[in-house]
This record gives C-alpha cells, sequence and structure tokens, in this order.
C-alpha cells in the first residue's frame, strides 16, 4: 500500500473546497443572485446593492482563484508544470483582475454618475441640450459589457480546469 505524502493529504480537500467555493460563488451570483436582485428590486435600491456587491464579489472571486492554486494536491508549483491546469488558472486570473481592478471600479462609478445625471435629467435637457447623459450611459454600457463578458471568460475558464 502506498502512502500519500502528508502535504498532498492536506492539499487535495482544501483544493477541492476552494475550487466547489470559487464555482458555486461564480454561478450563483452570476445567474441567479443578479436576477432575482434585478427583478424584485426597485432601480435604485436594486442600483445600491450591486456598488455594495460586486467589489466584494470581484475580490472574493480573485482571493478563491489564488487560494485554489495555492492548494493545487502536489503544490503550487506543480500547477506551472501542467500547462493543462496552468492556463486555465492565467486566463481565469487575467479576467477577474481586469474586472477587479479595473471594469469593476469603472462600472461601478459610471452606475452612481448615470443614477445623479438620471435624477436631474431634465434640468440638463433645458441647460445644455441633454449631452451628458447620453455619453455617460454610453459609456456604462461598454463597461458593463466588458465586466459580463471578462465574467463570463472566468466562469468558462473555472469550468475548463474543472
Amino acid at each position: 500500500m502506498t502512502r500519500l505524502p502528508a502535504l498532498q493529504v492536506i492539499l487535495a480537500p482544501a483544493h477541492l473546497f476552494a475550487y466547489a467555493t470559487l464555482l458555486g460563488t461564480q454561478l450563483y451570483q452570476s445567474f441567479v443572485m443578479v436576477k432575482v436582485a434585478y427583478q424584485g428590486l426597485p432601480p435604485e435600491a436594486f442600483t445600491t446593492l450591486q456598488k455594495n456587491v460586486f467589489p466584494v464579489y470581484f475580490c472574493g472571486q480573485s482571493a478563491l482563484l489564488i487560494l485554489t492554486a495555492i492548494t493545487f494536491p502536489h503544490g503550487p508549483l506543480a500547477l506551472a508544470k501542467k500547462k493543462g491546469d496552468c492556463i486555465p488558472f492565467v486566463v481565469a486570473g487575467a479576467t477577474a483582475f481586469l474586472n477587479l481592478a479595473v471594469y469593476g471600479p469603472r462600472t461601478s462609478r459610471l452606475m452612481m454618475r448615470r443614477r445623479v445625471l438620471a435624477n436631474r435629467h431634465e434640468d440638463a435637457v433645458k441647460l445644455h441640450g441633454g449631452r451628458e447623459l447620453p455619453e455617460v450611459n454610453r459609456a456604462f454600457s461598454r463597461n458593463h459589457a466588458m465586466s459580463i463578458h471578462l465574467n463570463i471568460i472566468t466562469i468558462g475558464a473555472t469550468l475548463w480546469y474543472g
């Protein structure tokens, strides 16, 4: 009977738990929570919820990716040697980082700016021809779409690894 190294005995269940938590969190947040909140909350409450939830989600997603990589059963260095396992982690890490550092915060700022402008839109139309709100709406749409696509790629890479 072969004995497993102590590190592998500890890392394997931790890795499975980290991966399952990562994938479950991604799927629940992306396909359940957002839809339920969007349908069940008034627009201002939904905006406020999203502003507070998504930074935590993107931070947690990144942390769980790191934890999943660190707990790779043969040690984190073995992950780098297996291209079939390493490539999905690199893709997921890059896309999650872009959402955490660039598109998530930018989308959140534009969402809040859009909400402020929408409340003042009638006055803005009278004073400035109302050009600012459509520009902010376009910028929000582009950044939000990029964030959604990056999140889907991250989920896809997570599934690819699994």
